[in-house]
C-alpha cells in the first residue's frame, strides 16, 4: 500500500509506504527526509506518535490510511 498525504508544513506530499510482500516499509516526512521500519506494526506507531489530524491537509485521507495500516497486516 501507498499512501500521498499533504501536511500544512510542505508543498510536496508525504509518502507512506507499507509493501508486506517486500518488507518495505518508510516514510517520506515534509521536510523530505526519511524513516524506514522493520514491521507495519513500527510504522503505524511512529505515524500515531508523530503526526496529528491537525498536521495534515485531509483529516479523513488520513484517518483512512490509518485504519487500512492497522487493520491489513
Amino acid at each position: 500500500m501507498e499512501f500521498e498525504i499533504m501536511t500544512v508544513e510542505s508543498e510536496i506530499p508525504c509518502l507512506v509506504v507499507a509493501d508486506e510482500d517486500n518488507g518495505r516499509f518508510m516514510i517520506r516526512k515534509a521536510d523530505t527526509s526519511g524513516e524506514v521500519f522493520n514491521s507495519q506494526e513500527e510504522l503505524v506507531k511512529w505515524i500515531e506518535a508523530n503526526w496529528s489530524r491537525e498536521k495534515v491537509v485531509n483529516t479523513y485521507d488520513f484517518v483512512k490510511m490509518l485504519e487500512m495500516l492497522r487493520v491489513y497486516h
